[in-house]
């Protein structure tokens, strides 16, 4: 299962509270999924391809441009989101990752609001707005895909 949204949407809370249910995950923010091509971070296709392939009960975090090259590997695509406002404050506070502190960080995320996101919802089998405790997005997810 494929965790998308936006920077400051939950994604990684929420691997961390599946993650403490017992679930595997894999936050592809961290570690050799990723390289940058022509100033973009792309998911390395030889990496994922090997991983998607090594468990089909997964749960995978990430958002970006070539991740609809898997989109086979994923049985559920979970779209989380949140009003501007709650981003806002969230990537303001949070402490897990820098990035957003930056107006110019903070500016591209409402900009990825208005042309990514439509995308990652036309794909999603659902979308959960994290405005509720994590736990709760957790409860709602397992719902959906168990």
């Amino acid at each position: 299962m494929l965790v998308t949204g936006m920077s400051g949407v939950g994604k990684s809370a929420l691997l961390a509270e599946l993650g403490a249910r017992g679930f595997p995950t894999v936050d592809t923010d961290y570690g050799s999924y990723t390289e940058v091509i022509d100033g973009e971070r792309l998911w390395r296709e030889d990496v994922m391809a090997e991983l998607l392939a090594s468990s089909a009960s997964l749960f995978v975090s990430g958002t970006v441009r070539n991740q609809v090259r898997f989109r086979r590997f994923f049985s559920h695509v979970v779209l989380l989101s949140a009003p501007w406002d709650v981003l806002a404050a969230r990537l303001a506070t949070r402490t897990s990752n820098a990035y957003g502190k930056d107006p110019a960080e903070l500016a591209e995320t409402l900009g990825y609001l208005k042309t990514v996101e439509p995308l990652l919802r036309a794909s999603a089998t659902l979308e959960v707005v994290t405005t509720v405790p994590v736990a709760e997005v957790a409860d709602l997810v397992l719902a959906h895909v168990l």
